[in-house]
């Protein structure tokens, strides 16, 4: 017989496939007799971003890609939920069969799933194998999921004020137009989404989720006393991916950070898969220059889908879409590269004084555990709700307003930048990040919180 196996299956997109596979290695530094096996549901032929990572992995990982699935005419395009969840479910027919022929040769003692690819759950029931699902997000979004029919009922009340925050136990207060997009319209397919897929998270053992107690404590503690114990809910992070990928705009970042004062440099990076449309793209730049503040730039190409750039591969150059002499006035002051930057490692180095970022949530906690204090540019999904948390609970982090046709403009971002690099506000929220940073390294110490918590659950698969 093989090593005793956990299976692994992520949803499509390099931001859902790192996650549970640094979560992965986590449980391998606990459970070294054992071995992962990964299945990958595809669209396609897989990102090389995807590929690359994969290759830095140590080889008590596999990862075996399905077969790629088919999702035209299939769902509505404009909800990216949907889109990655029904790719999940369309690949069951194949993960049952991986998963059969895996268990014929090996004892596979659980099956762990991305919060999208929970229809895989019922494969782990048919085999008895103990059942997990891997939230790579907060503990206020796990909340929201535990108490999505009292929220239905809020959401659904005509007689309430939609100024008024909403409040989820344990979780800050947040405005009705800070929660992702689906709950602007109850009876949109995003939100019945959402509600069907949060009476899935009452089926496995237990939920695993990327946040740790000094972080989100109240949101826990309120967690642990609704769910009682089953499933189990477990956080365990904070977890993020801190090997390098070469590529040849990595040099150049971290040869111009090199040359820059300490905490000198406004980091800007929409993340893997966010856009601008092009009226703020401009803004930004004109805000950027105008703060007089040294930065390093990730460039996309505009577009006024948010979300455009996570599925699609893009071919043109996004430095053609900058206002006209910005780079040649800006040369001094910034550097912009296209696409992509070594974002763990600049946010590592000692030049780096601030993040402008979408406040997706590896992006969230890679700033905590660098300790670099963030401006809060949410674009979809439940950005909005990570960017409450670091502005309005943790305060960590600065919000540009946005005015009446939703831009952001250069004045407000140009003041709020120079706000935190230059102000007393921006001073305190930096001395706030260096104790969050300090909290998420105990964190996964050997007798950190999160390391126990994780430690505690496996001792039982030891036995296998």
């Amino acid at each position: 017989m093989e090593k005793p196996q956990i299976v692994v299956v992520p949803s499509p997109g390099f931001t859902h496939l790192v996650p549970i596979l640094e979560f992965s290695k986590r449980l391998l530094h606990l459970l070294p007799h054992f071995h992962i096996t990964c299945f990958i549901p595809s669209l396609g032929s897989p990102p090389s971003s995807s590929k690359a990572y994969l290759q830095t992995l140590p080889p008590t990982i596999t990862s075996i890609f399905l077969p790629p699935v088919n999702l035209e005419q299939k769902t509505d395009p404009s909800v990216l939920a949907l889109q990655i969840e029904l790719s999940v479910n369309l690949s069951i027919p194949y993960i049952r069969q991986e998963l059969q022929s895996l268990c014929s040769r090996a004892k596979v003692v659980a099956l762990v799933v991305d919060v999208f690819a929970n229809g895989a759950l019922d494969c782990a029931k048919e085999l008895n194998l103990l059942s997990y699902i891997y939230l790579p997000q907060s503990a206020m979004l796990l909340s929201m999921y535990f108490y999505s029919s009292k929220l239905d009922e809020i959401l659904s009340s005509e007689s309430r004020d939609p100024q008024e925050p909403i409040k989820i136990p344990g979780c800050v207060p947040v405005l009705r137009k800070d929660f992702p997009l689906p709950f602007q319209n109850p009876s949109g397919v995003g939100y019945k989404g959402f509600l069907e897929r949060s009476k899935r998270f009452h089926i496995p053992d237990g939920i695993f989720m990327n946040t740790f107690l000094e972080l989100e404590s109240e949101a826990i503690r309120a967690l642990h006393e609704h769910v009682k114990g089953k499933p189990g809910v477990y956080p365990v992070g904070p977890i993020i991916q801190m090997g390098s990928i070469d590529h040849e705009n990595g040099v150049e970042c971290l040869r111009w950070l090199d040359k820059q004062e300490p905490k000198s440099v406004l980091f800007v990076s929409f993340g893997s898969g966010g856009t601008l449309s092009q009226d703020q793209l401009n803004e930004l730049a004109f805000g950027l220059e105008l703060s007089g503040q040294k930065f390093l730039w990730v460039v996309r190409v505009p577009s006024f889908e948010v979300s455009s750039a996570y599925f699609g591969a893009e071919a043109k150059d996004p430095l053609q879409f900058l206002p006209q002499g910005f780079l040649e006035r800006t040369k001094q002051q910034g550097l912009v590269v296209p696409y992509w930057a070594p974002q763990i490692q600049v946010l590592g180095h000692s030049a780096t004084g601030g993040f402008l970022s979408h406040c997706g949530w590896n992006s969230v906690l890679e700033s905590v555990v660098q300790g670099v204090p963030v401006i809060a540019w949410p674009l979809f999904a439940e950005q909005s709700l990570n960017a409450a948390i670091l502005t309005d609970d943790l305060k960590v982090a600065l919000r540009p307003k946005v005015n009446h046709s939703g831009l952001r403009e250069r004045e407000e971002i140009s003041k709020v930048v120079r706000g935190l690099f230059q102000e007393k506000e921006g001073k305190e929220i930096r001395q706030r990040m260096e104790l969050l940073k300090f909290a998420a390294a105990n964190a996964i110490k050997e007798d950190g919180s999160s390391t126990r918590t994780l430690s505690e659950l496996v001792a039982s698969f030891r036995d296998f």
